[in-house]
C-alpha cells in the first residue's frame, strides 16, 4: 500500500558489520584472517509519522543494533538511514548546527532503567541535561520549572527532582528515562526493550503511559521487543528479524494473526496458551546459527520445516505476499507455505 506522506524514518538497504578479530599479535602467530560479524544485513523499512513499528525476534537477531543505527549511535557499513529525508548524522559528530537540531528531534529509551541513569546525579540534573545541551531554557529557574512539568507528565512529582535514581523503583526509574527522552521535545523515540526488566504489572503501567504520550504528543516509535504480547499491545506494524535480516513485515494483525513466514509462525506457536494446557507444543527446532559463519542461502533453512534445495542455496528477497505484507521466504513465494489459520479463530 502506498502512502502520500513521506516517512519520518527510512532505512535503505542498511547493513552493519563489526570487526571481532582477535588481537593483532594473536592473528599474526596463528596466521588467522580478520573476522567480521554481520549484525544487520540489507534491511529496508520505513516508519511513518505517528505510528509504532515494532521489531521482534530472538536474542542476537540484530534488533538493538538496528535501533542504534536509527538514531546515529552506529554508522551503517552499507546503505543509509534517513530521518525526515536527511541522512542521520553520527552521534559523535557534535551537538551543534544540523547535528544538534536532528539530535533534538530523536531520542532513545534504553532497556535497563538503572544503568541508563547516572547514579551520582539527582533526577533534576538527569532530566534537565537535554534542556541545557540544546539550549531550550534560558536559565536555571526555567529549567527547574520544565523538569517539574516533565516529571508530572510521566506520573511522578516535581519534588522527585531532588532525589537520586536508587531511591526509585524500577518502573519509576523507567518513567524518569521517559521524562528525560521527552525533555528535548522529540518527534521520534527508539524504545529498546523498555519494559523487559520490569514486573508484569509495572510493564502495563509504562506501556499505557507511552501510548498516552504518543496520542497526546504525536510521537513516532520504533519499539524493540522479544515479547509478542507487548508488541500486540503497542504496535501498528510489526517487523520480524532473524540473523540480521527482516523476514516478515506488515500490519500487526496480519503478522500476529495470519503469520506467513515459518519463523514467525514458530515464534507465535511458542507463546504460552492456557487453552492448550496439557497439549504438547512445538518448539522452535535447533538454535540460532553462529553469525560469524551463517548458513548458505536462507539462513533459517536449517530450522525450517519447509526448506528445500533452493532454500539451502539462494537467499530469499523481502517481497510482497499481499498488498501490505512483505515476506522473505521461497516457500511463500512458491505457494508451498500454507497460511496458518487465524489465531483465536
Amino acid at each position: 500500500m502506498t502512502h502520500p506522506d513521506p516517512p519520518l524514518l527510512a532505512l535503505e538497504q542498511v547493513g552493519r558489520d563489526f570487526d571481532v578479530s582477535p588481537p593483532w599479535i594473536d592473528r599474526l602467530l596463528s596466521r588467522a584472517p580478520r573476522q567480521r560479524l554481520v549484525a544487520v544485513d540489507d534491511v529496508s523499512l520505513q516508519i511513518r509519522r505517528g505510528e509504532t513499528l515494532a521489531l521482534v525476534g530472538e536474542s542476537g537477531c540484530g534488533k538493538s543494533t538496528l535501533a542504534r543505527l536509527a538514531v546515529g549511535l552506529y554508522v551503517p557499513t552499507r546503505g543509509r538511514v534517513l530521518f525526515d529525508g536527511r541522512a542521520v548524522i553520527a552521534a559523535d559528530s557534535g551537538g551543534s548546527g544540523a547535528a544538534g537540531r536532528q539530535r533534538q528531534r530523536m531520542q532513545m529509551i534504553f532497556q535497563d532503567p538503572y544503568a541508563s541513569l547516572n547514579p551520582r546525579w539527582r533526577v533534576g540534573a538527569i532530566v534537565g541535561e537535554p534542556l541545557r545541551v540544546h539550549g531550550l531554557v534560558p536559565d536555571r529557574v526555567a529549567e527547574r520549572s520544565r523538569v517539574g512539568e516533565l516529571l508530572e507528565q510521566v506520573g511522578l512529582s516535581a519534588r522527585d527532582a531532588a532525589r537520586y535514581p536508587h531511591e526509585f523503583s524500577g518502573g519509576q526509574r523507567q518513567r524518569i528515562s521517559v521524562a528525560r527522552a521527552l525533555s528535548s521535545n522529540p518527534e521520534f523515540l527508539v524504545c529498546d526493550e523498555p519494559t523487559s526488566a520490569l514486573d508484569v504489572s509495572v510493564q502495563a503501567q509504562v506501556l499505557n503511559l507511552m501510548r498516552d504520550l504518543q496520542a497526546r504528543l504525536g510521537l513516532t516509535y520504533l519499539f524493540i521487543s522479544h515479547n509478542l504480547a507487548v508488541v500486540d499491545h503497542v504496535a501498528d506494524r510489526v517487523g520480524v528479524m532473524y540473523l540480521g535480516r527482516v523476514v516478515e513485515l506488515g500490519p500487526r494483525d496480519d503478522v500476529l494473526n495470519r503469520p506467513r513466514h515459518p519463523y514467525t509462525r514458530l515464534l507465535l506457536d511458542a507463546i504460552p496458551d492456557l487453552s492448550m494446557a496439557g497439549i504438547a507444543r512445538p518448539a522452535i527446532p535447533g538454535e540460532v546459527p553462529n553469525p560469524l559463519s551463517p548458513p548458505s542461502g536462507c539462513t533459517f533453512h536449517p530450522r525450517c520445516p519447509l526448506a528445500n534445495e533452493r532454500c539451502r542455496n539462494e537467499q530469499p528477497a523481502l517481497l510482497p505476499a499481499t498488498a501490505d505484507v512483505l515476506v522473505a521466504c521461497h516457500a511463500v513465494q512458491e505457494g508451498r507455505g500454507l497460511i496458518a489459520p487465524e489465531r483465536g479463530a
